[in-house]
């Protein structure tokens, strides 16, 4: 049992958090938002995320979990602090360590000898380095305290099966001792551990993300080949993913991959190489094939229209990056919609979790509670994100109350052959 502080209790934060106490460490999360603090401290969890509250409920009855505002008052009595701020991307496609920078400052004169900072956040190659020098710049003995780089694969929707079932842990640290005591924290966790330098496990961070938005963007290159050569790409990612070396994940066509990794960790990745003088025009390919998808499913919804969008009102079904979460973070689906509004659609949306939040995020668009009100007049109705719940409706609900049966699936969600049989038109995507 270790005693471990972790500063920032966003996403990852409060998902490290939570999970290390159920690995049975006593662990105390720090953030600056003290409105947050108090209501985790009663267990109320804001973050969307399967198993996360319970979690949080089980580490705070046991007395292994708590809340503080600020690093300060958790820094002191760690053996462990993992640095999870905010790093979001910069003007000019890098990532902003400003949070981290701060942090890092803050705590440098409190650390007690033998504590290991750990960077969970995802920073760009180098950052361990820039943390140690930090820490040594403002009162921190580098002789007596570790640094180490702990990248986190967590996916939104499943984050505490991917903590606490991982297909690899990854440390990196310039002191083999600083990495034996940091996968140690991971004993009740069965997943191959990699101990390498701290480039190294940063660079894996980035090139896990990159070549998963890849291959989504891979995907989304081979299904508008195959609506120009009738093929359909189910079929076709079907045939590709029996092969073990591909493997079915991410080959899923659709509007492109977003959320707050893939675009950001791209573009810092892009930001890295130019500083490298490396032109990485495959990747830089990549995000020009994801940002083209969100265009295409715009002319889709265009054609569908009648080639005009200007008044038409336009029913859409989900508005988060992907289904399962509340995340709006670089959605294609806002995105889209954005689009149809700028076109001079009327669009009116549903989505199950971030309709409120939508409202702020999107001006002009008209969020409604129910996924039929959302298709109520409507000339085209668009599926941008694969809730589960979209598939088990009464379509001939929806037909009737639709001025033209018409959907554009960008998800492909929908079973094209049972909605032409109740008088719908259908458009997928590379089908």
């Amino acid at each position: 049992m270790s005693r471990v502080a972790v500063v920032g209790t966003g996403y990852v934060g409060l998902t490290t958090a939570a999970c290390l106490a159920r690995l049975g460490h006593v662990v105390c999360g720090a953030d600056v938002d003290e409105e947050k603090v108090v209501a985790l401290a009663r267990g109320e969890v804001s973050i969307l995320e399967d198993e996360l509250p319970e979690l949080v409920a089980e580490g705070l009855a046991s007395g292994r979990l708590g809340f503080v505002v600020g690093a300060a008052e958790a820094v002191p009595d760690a053996e462990f602090v993992f640095l999870c701020v905010p790093t979001p991307q910069g003007d000019d496609g890098g990532a902003d360590l400003s949070h981290v920078a701060a942090v890092a400052r803050e705590i440098a004169p409190l650390l007690a000898p033998g504590t290991v900072v750990v960077n969970k956040s995802t920073m760009p190659v180098g950052s361990t380095r820039l943390v140690e020098r930090i820490l040594a710049e403002n009162g921190a003995s580098i002789d007596e305290i570790g640094v180490a780089s702990n990248p986190e694969f967590l996916r939104e929707g499943t984050a505490v099966r991917d903590f606490l079932q991982p297909s690899r842990v990854v440390v990196g640290a310039d002191v083999p001792s600083v990495a034996v005591r940091v996968s140690e924290l991971y004993r009740g966790v069965q997943a191959p551990v990699l101990v390498t330098d701290p480039a190294s496990a940063e660079m894996i961070k980035y090139a896990s993300n990159a070549f998963l938005a890849t291959k989504i963007s891979f995907i989304n290159a081979i299904a508008n080949l195959c609506e120009s050569l009738d093929a359909d790409v189910r079929e076709v990612a079907l045939g590709m993913g029996y092969d073990p070396r591909i493997g079915f994940d991410f080959l899923y066509a659709g509007p492109g991959y977003g959320g707050s990794c893939f675009p950001k960790d791209t573009a810092a990745l892009l930001h890295t190489a130019r500083e490298a003088g490396y032109d990485f025009d495959l990747l830089d390919g990549v995000v020009t094939v994801n940002a083209r998808q969100h265009e295409r499913m715009v002319q889709k919804i265009r054609r569908a229209a009648g080639g005009d969008l200007s008044g038409v009102p336009v029913g859409a079904w989900g508005l988060t990056f992907k289904a399962n979460t509340d995340d709006l973070r670089d959605s294609p689906a806002v995105t889209i919609v954005r689009r149809l509004l700028e076109e001079g659609a009327a669009v009116r949306a549903y989505d199950p979790v971030a309709g409120p939040a939508a409202v702020e995020a999107v001006p002009g668009l008209d969020v409604v509670e129910d996924p039929y009100a959302a298709c109520a007049g409507a000339r085209v109705l668009t599926v941008l994100t694969e809730w589960d719940e979209l598939r088990w409706l009464d379509f001939d609900r929806v037909r009737d109350a639709m001025a033209s049966p018409t959907v554009v699936d960008c998800r492909n969600l929908l079973d094209p052959a049972g909605l032409r049989r109740r008088g719908f038109r259908y458009e997928g995507v590379g089908r």
